[in-house]
């Protein structure tokens, strides 16, 4: 550990960012965030950001220069091929780890917070249930947190899946060992942050940042046309109507590596209307 200042250390992870809208809204909101929370260190989930699937050199550029310190993926990292001498080169950008062995790009870091806040090290996993049959992503947690148990105190997990059952088993599977497990990938964000027994923060789905007017990102139309007709259809980002922004912030004990604070934020709130009363 790096001096013996701040003992708390404030990471702001943002949900997937989706194509254009997701990015300018980031863009615009980020540095105002970091400044009200005191932010420390920002994590972004950014595989969507290039027209709704991978990313590009622009994106990555436009989500550094507001503030974000690393980008995680998952399984649409290698939609754009021209971003994979980036993805080989760039250690802020990492893809999920537990890819077989050969796959470019990284699957952990360890990155400096500053401010005499030492080492953070952020590990990006992907889930296997209703996804590719890649590599286990217990055995290859396993395998991360006894490289890094010697090196770094705080542990943040991007869990990118599709199952609620996996990314919650693998909370409990890591409790403890890791600061946080933070869920990606379904773009619906969820109610069940909290901090688990033996200190780590989890929430199963930190939620989308991009159009809400859409199918989870994408144009409605072309995704009901999926289900109506079951056939393929060209996948279109949907346009910027209805954004919002989706992250999770967590305060972290240095010392210990243990949460302990998780909120979630969800900017603007949806608007509900009036709430239906039965009183006569």
């Amino acid at each position: 550990m790096e001096g013996m200042g701040k003992k708390t250390a404030t990471v702001l992870f943002i949900g997937d960012v989706v194509g254009k809208p997701g990015l300018q809204i980031t863009v615009h909101l980020l540095k105002g965030l970091v400044s009200k929370h005191s932010v420390d260190f920002v994590i972004c989930n950014g595989e969507n950001t290039h027209n709704g699937k991978g990313t590009s050199r622009e994106a990555l550029h436009q989500l550094k220069e507001a503030g974000v310190d690393v980008i995680t993926g998952g399984n649409h990292t290698w939609n754009n091929f021209n971003f994979f001498d980036t993805l080989k080169s760039d250690p802020s950008v990492i893809r999920p780890l537990n890819y077989p062995k050969g796959v470019y790009g990284k699957g952990y870091g360890i990155f400096s917070m500053g401010k005499g806040l030492g080492d953070l090290a952020v590990v990006n996993l992907q889930g296997r249930t209703f996804m590719s049959t890649i590599d286990c992503p217990f055995r290859t947690a396993d395998w991360v947190v006894k490289q890094l148990k010697d090196k770094v105190s705080c542990i943040v997990v991007d869990m990118h899946a599709e199952a609620t059952a996996e990314k919650i088993a693998l909370g409990w599977y890591l409790d403890g060992r890791v600061s946080a497990v933070i869920g990606t990938h379904t773009h619906v964000q969820t109610a069940d942050e909290r901090i688990l027994p033996k200190g780590t923060g989890y929430c199963s789905d930190v939620g989308m940042t991009g159009p809400y007017e859409s199918v989870i990102g994408m144009d409605i139309k072309s995704a009901t046309d999926r289900f109506l007709y079951q056939t393929p259809h060209k996948y279109l980002c949907a346009e910027e109507k209805d954004v919002h922004f989706s992250a999770v912030i967590l305060q972290i004990d240095t010392e210990t590596g243990k949460t302990t604070g998780i909120k979630r934020i969800f900017y603007p709130e949806f608007n509900r209307g009036e709430a239906v009363t039965s009183d006569k």
